[in-house]
């Protein structure tokens, strides 16, 4: 199969755009066919009056996201239970090089559960300036919006996103080593171990999305989430294998059953303890990371 000088191009942009649009979305899904809508649009687009590729690109892929984004907003509010983003291996490259605490933390579970709390205008803003990079003249320029206001959106956005409760940094070293021991009891089946784990006032969220079995609501406390992994979900240490991965930036669990991946948690770590965890069970969320693992 050949490729044209176009599509050879557009591929050199390809994972930059993909990390632009997940980030925006929060859905793996969603931002391929956002970068797909993009491509269509460039293949088919005057090249001549596109002096910038990579800018042309950028704008483009943004304002598809923030019309995705008015749309997502209400499904979300239908949203059979918690709703958490679609997780991603970032091991790969797939989200970009994460080579500081900061790269991580940017496109963890957490932060992209914070960023919900933003407009679609405020998020593109926040994405573009602490991810990308951009000067706030360039995201005026890609959103057509004055320069002013576009330093007020981002000020808005950075107050919005800091979580009251306080954002937890833990050392990847760390974190690593809590989710082995949290799989280690896991295959076990052993909550003693597990209740050391956890810290007294852990929060666990479940993302069933209504396709399957899951809490609708966040379980919080430590002996509610034991009593939920022993009992109420059926689950634990029943027959399914264990494994560790780089998700959406840090150390995650992953749970199979058979060749099928039923769960990914995503861990948060205080005081040397599991602090939060964020579970994705909805098999529809699982879709794009079962991709990734199948890859050679």
């Amino acid at each position: 199969m050949t490729t044209t000088p176009t599509a050879e191009e557009f591929e050199t942009h390809r994972p930059r755009l993909f990390g632009l649009a997940y980030r925006m979305l929060g859905s793996a899904e969603e931002a391929e066919d956002t970068v797909q809508d993009a491509f269509l649009r460039f293949d088919g687009a005057d090249r001549a009056a596109i002096e910038h590729p990579s800018a042309w690109l950028a704008r483009t892929v943004t304002n598809l996201c923030l019309n995705r984004l008015t749309s997502a907003r209400a499904r979300r509010e239908q949203y059979v239970g918690a709703w958490l983003p679609e997780p991603v291996v970032t091991s790969d490259g797939t989200l970009g090089p994460l080579e500081s605490a900061e790269q991580r933390d940017a496109v963890s579970m957490a932060m992209l559960v914070l960023l919900e709390r933003l407009t679609p205008t405020e998020r593109a803003v926040y994405v573009l300036r602490e991810a990308f990079g951009y000067g706030h003249r360039e995201i005026a320029d890609v959103l057509d919006l004055g320069e002013a206001n576009c330093r007020q959106l981002y000020r808005r956005a950075v107050r919005r996103v800091a979580a009251p409760e306080g954002r937890f940094d833990a050392a990847p070293e760390r974190q690593e080593q809590l989710v082995t021991s949290f799989i280690t009891a896991a295959r076990d089946g052993d909550l003693g171990s597990l209740e050391k784990l956890l810290a007294a006032d852990v929060t666990w969220w479940s993302d069933g999305g209504g396709k399957v079995s899951a809490a609708r609501r966040p379980i919080e406390g430590r002996e509610k989430v034991l009593r939920f992994l022993a009992g109420g979900s059926q689950r634990f240490a029943a027959g399914f294998a264990y494994a560790g991965a780089e998700i959406n930036g840090s150390t995650a669990l992953l749970a199979w059953a058979g060749d099928t991946l039923v769960a990914i948690a995503c861990f948060e770590e205080r005081d040397g303890l599991i602090a939060r965890v964020r579970a994705v069970v909805n098999p529809d969320k699982l879709d794009f990371i079962r991709r990734q693992l199948a890859r050679p």
